[in-house]
């Protein structure tokens, strides 16, 4: 297949593309590198199957050739980053959906839109199934995010059921891995990076609120399955093991090495304070349950962390 990845240059998306190219598939790379980084898809820009179109997916962009299914992932993910970036955020789940759903249906292409697991909110169901329709605060700092994903599950679902598309909807839960920005505001780059830094590990509240994380090569596995398949979700795609924050910054000590301190802050407005996937609708219809532990996933995590940091030393000069 000929596949059109938006935010190609991601760290999810970056992985995606490299699995693609891997089981013999082509990828249009579409992105305007606001997050993603150039360096994610370095390795992969020398293969003929590759094409990388820089462009902003919410404007009107220049697009050749065929295509046989679009995944939709471009957006800003971090908090950081569209607390940054909230039109920008907003933008891209309104018109930059809109945009590759039009995009997939010239084409007659499978659409798979990455939606998250922001779209239930601080949520009051625990776990949570596909069924529940969230706890969100329309105008809390975190909207822009939540809102913005969900309008865009609205208009996939919208144009499946007016126009016919084949359109599918994953749900993401939180994914870590190499190639996660340092910076990104994230929880486990953010452990990562400040316990090879020697800094105090930030946790917020008591560090007992809960995530479920998953390593990037699983969800890839995910998104995968969910483009070959002809279901059209939503699907929860993530961890069902629940760990709290505080078990994380053990993990990543344990892991480094380190002998970082924690240190604790305040617990941010509409933060989560638990978050479980149910993934009985993608075992059942999609074969698809996460393999690595999150013991062995942070190890792969902080090798790479730790290579970058070794990379991006200065070069020490001889003496003459």
């Amino acid at each position: 297949m000929r596949v059109v990845v938006s935010g190609g240059g991601g760290f999810l998306g970056s992985h995606l593309c490299e699995a693609l190219l891997r089981r013999g598939d082509s990828v249009c790379c579409l992105d305007n590198f606001s997050s993603g980084r150039s360096a994610n898809i370095a390795r992969l820009m020398p293969d003929p199957r590759f094409e990388c179109v820089v462009c902003d997916v919410t404007e009107r962009f220049r697009f050749t050739g065929d295509a046989d299914a679009v995944l939709h992932l471009a957006s800003p993910a971090s908090p950081a980053d569209y607390e940054r970036h909230p039109l920008e955020t907003l933008a891209a789940g309104s018109r930059g959906t809109e945009n590759l759903l039009r995009l997939a249906e010239r084409h007659h292409a499978r659409f798979v839109l990455a939606s998250t697991s922001e779209v239930y909110g601080d949520p009051l169901v625990h776990p949570q199934r596909e069924d529940y329709w969230g706890h969100v605060n329309p105008v809390g700092p975190r909207s822009v995010y939540d809102e913005s994903k969900r309008f865009a599950e609205a208009l996939a679902t919208a144009h499946r059921r007016t126009l016919g598309a084949d359109t599918g909807i994953v749900r993401i839960f939180n994914t870590y891995g190499p190639r996660m920005r340092a910076h990104d505001g994230r929880v486990v780059s953010t452990l990562v990076r400040q316990a090879l830094d020697g800094e105090p590990l930030t946790l917020f509240g008591d560090g007992g609120q809960t995530r479920s994380f998953c390593y990037v090569d699983d969800m890839v596995r995910g998104l995968l399955a969910m483009l070959d398949s002809r279901r059209p979700g939503p699907v929860n795609l993530g961890n069902p093991v629940e760990r709290t924050v505080l078990e994380l910054a053990e993990l990543v000590l344990l892991a480094t090495g380190s002998d970082s301190g924690l240190r604790f802050l305040p617990l941010p407005v509409d933060d989560p304070v638990r978050r479980r996937p149910d993934i009985g609708r993608a075992r059942a219809e999609l074969g698809w349950s996460p393999r690595v532990p999150l013991e062995e996933g942070l190890r792969h995590t902080v090798a790479w962390f730790a290579a970058e940091r070794l990379a991006a030393r200065p070069a020490v000069g001889r003496p003459t």
